[in-house]
């Protein structure tokens, strides 16, 4: 589908710099000047060229116009817009040029303003309205439109790739003019997606008739989820720890697979707070085989990992707490993908330094599991939005349905348990006993099917650990949606489960809860459901 486009090599004669990201501009300015370019820059960035000792001609200058209203008005003019957009092949474009003394650009080099690194700080409404590129945009859609003649870079790696072939070449290849043409216009429509959310979000409205979606490349994969995919790892505007954030310290490059489970890891464990001590999630394919909490990291560890030994292998492990050596050595018994924590200190990092395959990531904090935002996942010839899962339980807000009440024990593992399910895929059933799972069941059809390989889950455990009762006995179950019917709630009964907590809202509540008083069980509502697909 490719028109026929300009196959020459175009030399750079007469560049325009404007630049809020100011990062090797004056070494690379004086690079365009040695190699001949002619240089009109504006505001700012004229003042840091000049003050490097280059001749600069200030946009105004060649517009005759002074740049005004706090500087929102300086390139919107045709001497400037001309010049980036007539076609140096078009006779009536060079007559409309000569007439009006219009000079061509051969190279623009804009950055926008901060905007998203603006809405990262704590700053007012009208901050970040003054912070919205106008100009930026226009120039840049301009040259990159007109690409054929122009070539666009938008940030201080794209000026350095011209000047590479500049050097080579003696100007800029049509390749890499196409190439830095559909980088440009990418850019501004993320930074457009970024100020449209924003706004949308500022105003609360969370449908809007436009969605916008943009993300800056952070790593090429290898693959997708299949040899046969391509995939890449993009990420969002805005301050958000987690997998996206982190430090990868030591390990194999990290693949769409690993990307995947360790960020529902990451997520499953910021459910529970540093300061209320420490906790270690362990996912297989993107669902939780072990939570735990514990006096420390390696208590945590341990009791996770003993509720799926088997699935652990190969799996991901989080920690909402610093990793030590203790809890290193412990985890390198097993093989483990990926080791996601806030922190390790070194001792730890020296530990799983002798494991060069596993990749440990560090945050530098937890994420906030009630905070704010928008997912999205994809559809054939679309997409779906919604808002974060950011429900919080509160414990004040539980109703007791049953004639029996929870025990205090039991509440503390029910409200365990519930935080858990919120991360385990649909239909979820979670039985958990001092502060640890010991069996889930994830992804199946029904709700009966799920609390029965809980159950056996809860069996296995027990088997491996050496004792002949399930570790469902005395446990609590927790639901991430109501019970349908009696028959999952009457399976984790049978398994040994003491008390439940499940949204409650079926049509059937009452059967449920009938099951319930005749088993002589507690069960609390909690009004929420935590649906996951």
């Amino acid at each position: 589908m490719m028109n026929k486009m300009n196959e020459q090599i175009v030399p750079i004669s007469r560049a325009l710099i404007s630049v809020s990201d100011k990062t090797g501009l004056e070494a690379a300015a004086k690079r365009l000047v040695a190699a001949g370019v002619s240089l009109v820059s504006t505001g700012g960035t004229a003042a840091a060229l000049k003050a490097a000792g280059l001749f600069v001609r200030d946009v105004s200058e060649i517009t005759e116009f002074p740049e005004m209203m706090d500087g929102r008005v300086k390139t919107l003019h045709p001497r400037v817009h001309g010049g980036l957009l007539a076609r140096r092949d078009n006779d009536a474009h060079q007559k409309a040029m000569e007439a009006h003394a219009i000079q061509p650009i051969d190279l623009l080099y804009v950055n926008l303003y901060p905007f998203e690194a603006t809405i990262e700080k704590d700053c007012t409404f009208e901050e970040a309205i003054e912070n919205i590129d106008v100009g930026g945009p226009a120039m840049i859609r301009a040259a990159a439109k007109n690409h054929d003649f122009v070539t666009v870079c938008v940030e201080p790696a794209d000026i350095e790739l011209v000047l590479e072939e500049m050097r080579a070449h003696g100007g800029v290849t049509p390749h890499l003019r196409l190439k830095l043409a559909q980088k440009a216009f990418a850019r501004c429509a993320v930074y457009d997606s970024v100020i449209s959310n924003w706004l949308a979000q500022a105003i609360g409205e969370t449908a809007p008739a436009y969605r916008a979606m943009g993300g800056a490349l952070k790593q090429t994969l290898r693959y997708g989820e299949n040899p046969h995919q391509s995939a890449a790892f993009y990420t969002h505007a805005g301050a958000h720890f987690g997998v996206v954030s982190a430090r990868q310290i030591q390990g194999k490059e990290l693949s769409y697979n690993n990307i995947n489970d360790t960020d529902a890891a990451f997520e499953a464990v910021c459910e529970f707070d540093p300061k209320d001590g420490p906790a270690v999630v362990i996912v297989k394919h993107a669902n939780p085989c072990g939570v735990a909490v514990g006096g420390s990291i390696l208590d945590a560890y341990k009791r996770a990992l003993a509720c799926d030994s088997t699935s652990a292998f190969g799996g991901i492990i989080a920690c909402n707490q610093a990793l030590d050596a203790a809890a290193a050595e412990e985890i390198v018994k097993i093989f483990t993908e990926v080791v996601i924590a806030p922190d390790a200190d070194v001792d730890a990092r020296a530990i799983f330094a002798a494991k060069k395959n596993l990749r440990l990531l560090l945050t530098g904090g937890v994420s906030d599991p009630a905070a704010g935002g928008v997912v999205y996942k994809s559809v054939a010839g679309g997409f779906l939005a919604q808002t974060r899962d950011s429900g919080v339980i509160n414990p004040a807000e539980l109703r007791v349905v049953t004639k029996r009440q929870p025990t205090d024990e039991e509440m503390k593992d029910l409200l365990f348990a519930f935080k858990v399910a919120k991360h385990v895929k649909s239909n979820a059933i979670v039985y958990a006993k001092n502060g640890a799972t010991v069996g889930i069941g994830a992804g199946q059809m029904n709700r009966r099917d799920s609390s029965r390989i809980a159950a056996h889950k809860a069996q296995e455990a027990a088997t491996e650990a050496k004792e002949t009762k399930s570790w469902a006995e005395g446990s609590v179950v927790a639901s991430d949606a109501f019970f349908p019917f009696a028959d999952g709630l009457v399976a984790a009964i049978e398994a040994g489960a003491t008390a439940a907590i499940q949204p409650g809202g079926s049509m059937r509540d009452e059967e449920v809860i009938k099951a319930a008083d005749e088993a002589g069980i507690a069960m609390v509502m909690t009004g929420i459901r935590h649906f996951r697909h």
